[in-house]
């Protein structure tokens, strides 16, 4: 009984997380494509505009997610926290913007600016994960 009502709270957990990374990540998702779309139709070359969105985002993204979304006993956000989520804001910083920079060489600004929820969604998919089980644990 002990280890249903266990398993039964992890999915409760992993339910209302999933759901406030979801809501939170449509916001970041909101300002940073905002943010790529008006610096590159402004003529702002797509990848530094990428990043400029990406920044934005994760501005707002690391606090949320680490005061709603993953909070809990085992979890915290200071500086450890801060640097495991500068590591994985690198990294997937780093494939978004190889992905849209290459749609924009490939296919054009527009398809780019297209491109990006697709991306982004399949990175929020990882960042999800990464975030649950090492960004945020003590």
């Amino acid at each position: 009984m002990v280890a249903a009502a266990g398993g039964h709270r992890a999915m409760n957990s992993l339910g209302k997380q999933g759901s406030h990374y979801l809501v939170f990540g449509a916001v970041q998702w909101l300002l940073d494509w905002g943010v790529m779309v008006g610096l590159s139709h402004l003529g702002l070359p797509v990848r530094q505009a990428n990043v400029a969105g990406r920044v934005c985002g994760a501005l707002i993204g690391f606090w949320l997610n680490g005061r709603f979304t993953f909070a809990g006993e085992d979890t915290t956000l200071g500086r450890v926290q801060f640097v495991r989520f500068v590591l994985l804001w690198l990294a997937t910083t780093f494939l978004s913007t190889w992905m849209i920079g290459a749609v924009d060489d490939y296919l054009g600004l527009k398809w780019a600016w297209l491109a990006k929820p697709l991306v982004e969604v399949v990175l929020g998919l990882l960042g999800f994960l990464v975030s649950r089980h090492w960004v945020y644990r003590r």
